[in-house]
């Protein structure tokens, strides 16, 4: 039972760390992006997708380790929503952490590049698609918790 509690707790915190950086990638990508802020674009990035990875390994352990067992989630159709927009949200964060790698090369090929401004709000939309994603997820992780497989 504490094993569940641990590995709820390490998933809850893990969600909102993903969440504070995908909202100050969006922050930092108001308005001119510059070179510190490009250096701390690529670290969050970078944070990112370690968050990501490690939540996804804290979810897995919590379906076939957890207290509910495996057979909750794998017959709940909202867990597979849950999931699906979770893999859409990291399907779409490649293109952000593309973006940010070729802007990283431009720049140290050339230390007075900035990237265009159209380029820089293409990625603020997507990174706020991201956050919309992930409401959603909070939607469904609490329909996955009250109504199970309906």
């Amino acid at each position: 039972m504490l094993t569940d509690l641990l590995l709820a707790s390490l998933h809850h915190l893990l969600v909102f760390a993903l969440v504070a950086m995908l909202v100050a990638e969006s922050a930092l990508l108001r308005g001119t992006v510059d070179v510190p802020a490009l250096q701390r674009l690529a670290r969050l990035d970078q944070g990112y997708g370690l968050v990501a990875g490690l939540l996804l390994v804290a979810g897995l352990v919590r379906v076939f380790h957890g207290i509910k067992g495996q057979d909750f989630y794998l017959h709940n159709p909202w867990f597979h929503a849950k999931l699906g927009a979770f893999v859409l949200v990291g399907l779409l964060s490649i293109l952000p952490t593309v973006r940010i790698a070729r802007w990283r090369k431009a720049l140290a090929g050339n230390p007075g590049y900035l990237p265009e401004a159209g380029e820089v709000a293409k990625l603020r939309g997507i990174v706020r698609f991201e956050l919309v994603l992930v409401a959603a997820i909070f939607v469904l992780a609490a329909a996955m918790a009250r109504y199970g497989g309906f």
